[in-house]
């Protein structure tokens, strides 16, 4: 691999930026990005998720500079960018649709950004071919984009982003144009790139998985806010609400009433069982308790904590899915690897158990 480093990989700074729209229909003004203020530390790898009409894209395209923010301010390495044309911002973008030229090749398409900038001869040739090659590329300088992969074609495209230095590199959904297998395959890439060069990334999806294996921090948006932010690890075990908890892989929830509290954890008494859960929320006896339990840290066995009858069980080569119904709730189960476990059938009846550390109180 060509040993490259980005010059000085920018921090970004949103301090309460908002964006405004008007609703076509309705001809009223709402806001698509409201108040979102956050800091993105230099070097770092930080993925905007949510679902369609979070405002994940419009807070993106007003980093780059392709709108505008109507209220707030916009910091790229210190420095207040709100003014600046996209091109006079020290960031790059990698779109959905690659927005490659077919009348080019590969080195052409690539060359393009430094060509802008005056950048040359020798050196644009030195920096395409250590671009190449960093993105496996090296020896399809000459290929029109038209003759190449879907993959192939995401590779340019990065590599042209890459090419021109940025301080910050920004990602649009680019991989929803690939196949699933190409995808996983590809977002690998993005991260060892990223890594290699110590660049700064935003990157926009709706993917909750690509988020999770690529990202230091996530911020997850719902209705143009902050739902929440912090680590892939963070988000997956310590949602704040039912929202983040449901976005983010499969989640059950147990609904009951704290029945005890103290020494670091509270039992929550579900369908009249006390059931243990690790916290450190203040809670007193009495209050409403909700508890959030991922499908793969439920154990199904013919004891256990709670009480539960079978709906669902299919076997799934990995793992055995279960749907199983506990007092009026539906509780899914991963239980992985069940070659030599007792296997439950549709009408059993059985218990389900977790350890309390795996389990999150909203």
């Amino acid at each position: 691999m060509a040993d490259m480093r980005v010059k000085q990989p920018k921090g970004v700074e949103l301090r309460h930026i908002s964006k405004i729209y008007k609703d076509p229909k309705t001809g009223k003004d709402f806001y698509a990005v409201h108040d979102v203020d956050l800091t993105i530390e230099p070097g770092s790898f930080v993925t905007l998720l949510g679902p369609s009409g979070c405002g994940k894209t419009t807070t993106l395209r007003m980093i780059a500079g392709f709108e505008s923010p109507d209220e707030g301010d916009i910091f790229l390495g210190g420095e207040s960018i709100n003014a600046l044309t996209p091109n006079k911002r020290d960031t790059a973008m990698v779109f959905q649709s690659y927005a490659l030229f077919p009348h080019y090749n590969v080195f052409d398409n690539v060359a393009y950004g430094l060509r802008l900038r005056k950048v040359p001869k020798d050196e644009i040739k030195r920096r395409v071919t250590d671009i190449l090659a960093l993105v496996e590329l090296s020896g399809m300088e000459q290929r029109m984009t038209n003759q190449l992969s879907g993959g192939q074609q995401q590779r340019v495209a990065l590599a042209r982003a890459l090419v021109v230095e940025p301080g910050v590199l920004l990602f649009d959904e680019p991989l929803s144009n690939l196949d699933a297998k190409l995808r996983v395959q590809m977002r690998t890439e993005i991260r060892r790139i990223q890594q290699a060069l110590g660049i700064t990334a935003i990157y926009v999806t709706h993917d909750q998985s690509e988020a999770m294996s690529i990202s230091d921090n996530i911020i997850l948006m719902k209705g143009g806010v902050i739902a929440q932010m912090g680590t892939p690890t963070e988000i997956y075990y310590h949602p704040n609400s039912e929202f983040v908890a449901d976005f983010i892989g499969e989640c059950n929830f147990l609904k009951g009433s704290v029945s005890a509290v103290g020494g670091g954890e509270v039992s929550v008494n579900v369908n009249g069982v006390d059931v243990p859960v690790a916290t450190d929320k203040a809670l007193r006896v009495g209050d409403a308790g909700e508890i959030v339990v991922r499908p793969e840290a439920i154990v199904i066995a013919d004891e256990g904590l709670l009480p539960c009858k079978v709906e669902l069980s299919c076997f799934m080569g990995s793992y055995q899915n279960y749907h199983v119904r506990v007092g009026d709730t539906l509780v899914k189960i991963t239980d992985n690897c069940p070659i030599n476990k007792k296997i439950f059938n549709v009408g059993d009846d059985a218990y389900i158990s977790f350890d309390k550390v795996c389990a999150h109180l909203l």
